[in-house]
């Protein structure tokens, strides 16, 4: 009796232990890939995405979970810091030197996590390189990772796992895979050969779009693209599986934004910000659920996952749904608000949304019947396949229109029209529930301090729209032209080096540093090279500030090339910005036998 109730006690024990340790965070990300692309979400292509749609299945996934913005690099910092575009300031694709803001990466470092990144690593943090633990987008061999390959995310995940375990600390590790990004999967002649290549005449042809041979040719290789990324995602979850971690890691599952064709990418339509978005969550999901009563969002994602993890979180834009996870009901998610500023040649043309489940209100501020909308989605062949049949096809013609210049206003019934292709902003019956959605951005703007308020309760005059994107316009042009400062060069570290340097053995490689405070943290690289003509054979990367001595252990080859090895070290944000830059001379190197 006596050593039944021990053993309960000490089982209850270890399941509490198990329940308040940290657990891992895997985050996932697929690039330009909408939500309907895999079978989970719809997508009739059989068995286009098996290891998507296993991940979906295995947590619980959002039916009307979108991105807050239609490209890359604002929408991936909105993720990544809670906060809308207008409040962390990157709007566009430019590096934002001081954010005035934390980032995940340093909230998940101060809540004690290992935390590195593969994949889109200069769009997902405001200005790169940032101080993560550790950047996995070149191999052990110093050689750049293919982006478009499964292994390399499969290698990419496995080390990060490793290298926080030799950190003794939980991680936090984000990897994002390219596809299906262009370029689209090229044919019998690219390396990288997905598992599905999908043909013209098996596609689904989004009704955003039209059927022509054309676009049937392009939306294959997009497809082709998306199992391709569906190979990567089974390469990183075959990685975390073998790591013995899968039971400890909460998984997250997401695209960036819609497919990078028109009207999808680079907008805020329906489809340009419906993600597919799934947790597994051990201990709190149940397999194989779906959420189709809350709206959620990415900048929801930063305060979700800091609640999950048990972190502290500051005052953001988004608010946790951690609670939804654990099969609760959440009030006030009725609606999103999405937010677009500009792209990636820094053309301004702001836009605001407002979705529910069943309509979209969108607020075209840019839209003054000339001005054409500036979109990285014209230089796809779909696009110049619309624009010439536009020259004889009046219904087309009407669309390239609206691609191009578009309205003040629109208002869709995205649960009968998901493809947005009949503007009901002038429908009488619907103006009661228009004029809803206005009041709510309004709200939004004000609540969000957002600089399109002033022009939106203008909205109906056409001058005070034209004079805020006149602004925002001008505001960008001097952005544009302003040369970031090269940071002036000054001795701020001396090196010792090893003595001797014998093949086969591993010798410390001291760097003596001594910064001024207004250079604050930078980074430091230290590379092994081998060879007369300096051969790389390992980097290592580094924070330093103030002064101090950082020690870097080396493994010297067993037979360096020409006998030789050289070692280089600089400190700045990134080597063209350098403070300083050290190389040795090439060192003999001594062999046991001598």
């Amino acid at each position: 009796m006596i050593k039944s109730a021990l053993a309960t006690c000490l089982a209850c024990l270890l399941f509490t232990t198990t329940l308040q340790a940290k657990p891992n965070v895997l985050i996932i990300t697929v690039d330009d890939m909408s939500a309907d692309s895999i079978g989970t979400y719809g997508c009739p292509i059989k068995n286009i995405s098996p290891h998507m749609d296993g991940l979906v299945r295995s947590g619980l996934r959002f039916q009307y979970a979108h991105v807050q913005v239609g490209n890359c690099m604002p929408g991936r910092n909105v993720m990544w810091s809670g906060l809308y575009p207008h409040n962390n300031q990157v709007e566009g694709f430019y590096q934002v030197s001081q954010p005035k803001h934390k980032h995940l990466v340093d909230l998940m470092k101060q809540a004690g996590y290992f935390t590195a990144i593969m994949g889109k690593t200069s769009h997902s943090t405001p200005y790169h390189p940032y101080p993560w633990d550790a950047i996995f987008d070149t191999a052990e061999d110093g050689s750049n990772y293919d982006k478009k390959k499964p292994s390399h995310f499969g290698e990419a995940t496995a080390r990060g796992i490793e290298a926080a375990a030799d950190a003794e600390k939980p991680f936090c590790l984000m990897v994002n895979v390219s596809d299906p990004h262009k370029p689209f999967f090229s044919g019998q002649a690219d390396e990288n050969q997905p598992s599905m290549i999908v043909a013209p005449e098996e596609v689904p042809v989004p009704g955003f779009l039209f059927d022509d041979a054309v676009v049937r040719q392009e939306l294959a290789l997009y497809y082709s693209s998306v199992s391709r990324a569906d190979d990567c995602v089974g390469a990183i979850l075959k990685s975390l599986k073998k790591s013995g971690k899968e039971d400890e890691t909460v998984v997250v599952f997401l695209s960036d934004h819609g497919m990078p064709l028109p009207f999808a990418k680079t907008q805020l339509y329906h489809h340009s910000t419906h993600t597919p978005l799934a947790i597994r969550w051990p201990g709190a999901t149940k397999p194989d659920t779906i959420d189709k009563q809350h709206m959620v969002s990415a900048v929801d994602l930063t305060p979700t996952i800091l609640e999950i993890v048990g972190a502290d979180s500051p005052k953001l834009d988004g608010r946790s749904f951690a609670s939804v996870l654990r099969g609760k009901s959440q009030e006030n998610r009725e609606y999103v608000v999405k937010e677009y500023n500009e792209n990636s040649g820094r053309s301004r043309d702001p836009i605001r949304a407002v979705q529910t489940k069943k309509y979209l209100y969108l607020a075209n501020a840019w839209s003054n019947g000339t001005r054409v909308f500036a979109t990285a989605t014209t230089g796809t062949k779909t696009y110049r396949r619309m624009a010439a049949l536009a020259e004889t096809d009046v219904y087309i013609a009407q669309r390239l229109a609206m691609y191009k210049h578009r309205v003040p206003e629109e208002f869709y019934d995205v649960e009968k029209d998901p493809d947005c292709l009949k503007n009901l902003i002038e429908s009488p019956e619907h103006q009661k529930i228009i004029q809803q959605q206005r009041e709510r951005l309004l709200q939004w703007m004000k609540q969000t301090d957002d600089h399109m308020l002033e022009c939106f309760e203008n909205f109906d005059d056409a001058k005070a729209r034209e004079s805020y994107v006149l602004t925002q316009e001008e505001e960008a042009a001097s952005r544009k032209k302003q040369k970031p400062p090269q940071p002036k060069k000054q001795k701020v570290f001396t090196i010792t080096l090893p003595t001797p340097i014998t093949a086969a053995t591993k010798v410390k490689y001291r760097v003596n540093y001594d910064l001024p405070k207004s250079l604050g943290m930078q980074g430091i690289a230290i590379t092994l090279k081998q060879g007369k003509n300096g051969e790389r054979v390992e980097r290592q990367e580094g924070k330093i500030q103030g002064k101090g001595q950082l020690v870097v252990e080396f493994s010297i080859p067993s037979n360096p090339k020409d006998g030789h090895v050289s070692f280089a070290t600089w400190v700045g944000s990134e080597f063209d910005k350098n403070i300083q830059y050290y190389h040795t001379d090439a060192i003999p190197v001594k062999y046991l036998e001598d």
